[in-house]
């Protein structure tokens, strides 16, 4: 009788731990910011539709004519993620459609211990993201909040991009 007691006393024990263990998982949330679209570089040249002489255009002939210009680079900010440990804010900068920089502009730094892991963590998804194109990296192992807020604002910039 005592053996049958102590094992389901044991056993509710047992499930009111595991049941009241709380994952890190979806620790992370985003808040709503405002949609921030920054040209990176500003080209001298007017597009090449426009005119001062009512929309027609003369070249002279033999000219040869200039190469377009490179697309501009365009910053998009994402939203911030509140994670448990600080904010994380991302910024991408596009350019021809693609990503051509991921910089982490918001992150925890409350103290030593985030910034060693903010340190080896943040260039490594920075990276990731130009070599992916998008948000689907890999989460660092030992900056796991952090990750999960990286990815957050990234996919809230990379959704204000288009891509």
């Amino acid at each position: 009788m005592r053996r049958i007691v102590s094992t389901i006393l044991s056993t509710i024990s047992i499930m009111v731990l595991l049941f009241s263990y709380h994952t890190s998982s979806s620790s992370a949330t985003i808040s709503a910011s405002p949609v921030v679209q920054q040209p990176l570089s500003s080209d001298p040249n007017p597009p090449s539709g426009s005119s001062k002489n009512g929309g027609t255009s003369t070249t002279k002939p033999g000219a040869a004519a200039k190469p377009s210009p490179a697309p501009a680079a365009i910053a998009y900010t994402g939203g911030v993620a509140s994670t448990r440990w600080g904010p994380v804010q991302v910024r991408i900068t596009v350019r021809g459609g693609k990503i051509t920089r991921a910089q982490a502009v918001q992150y925890p730094q409350g103290n030593n211990r985030d910034g060693q892991i903010n340190g080896y963590a943040l260039p490594i998804l920075d990276q990731a993201v130009v070599q992916k194109q998008s948000a689907a990296i890999d989460t660092i192992s030992g900056a796991t909040v952090t990750s999960d807020g990286y990815l957050q604002s990234l996919q809230s910039a990379i959704d204000q991009a288009h891509l």
